[in-house]
């Protein structure tokens, strides 16, 4: 595993709406370069102290591959817009919403974020991931 050449998606495991869209990506994607870690992980309380921009966070952020500057993480709006690039056409299309100013966006996000527990309650039990998503998930 290196997490260094990967970007990272780090989600709520307690969220359902957040494990949903995490098993959405593993059926949807082509690239299977993308790593996953839940909020609640060592490696996700890591990230989160050294990027004081992720205080208050509990959703959704993704985590750029490190480059020589060390590591870009996108919060709110923008990681799941990065999310949908990710996943190419047509998802990608998603990205047209760059067009409005970030604040609304960002507003959008935590009015559906502040309401996803209920709407979607929490993450299913039930769902185990396989041996190769087991793999892609970021736990230390």
């Amino acid at each position: 595993m290196d997490l260094q050449r990967n970007d990272i998606l780090l989600f709520d495991g307690d969220c359902g709406l957040c494990t949903r869209i995490v098993q959405l990506v593993l059926r949807l994607e082509r690239k299977e370069t993308l790593w996953f870690a839940s909020l609640q992980s060592p490696f996700a309380r890591r990230v989160l102290q050294q990027h004081r921009e992720l205080q208050g966070i509990d959703s959704v952020a993704w985590v750029e591959a490190a480059d020589p500057s060390g590591r870009t993480v996108l919060v709110r709006s923008d990681a799941i817009l990065r999310l949908a690039r990710y996943l190419g056409f047509p998802w990608s299309l998603i990205g047209a919403a760059r067009l409005i100013p970030r604040r609304f966006r960002d507003r959008l996000y935590d009015w559906i974020a502040r309401r996803r527990h209920r709407w979607f309650g929490p993450a299913s039990v039930c769902s185990f991931p396989t041996p190769e998503e087991r793999k892609r998930m970021v736990e230390a």
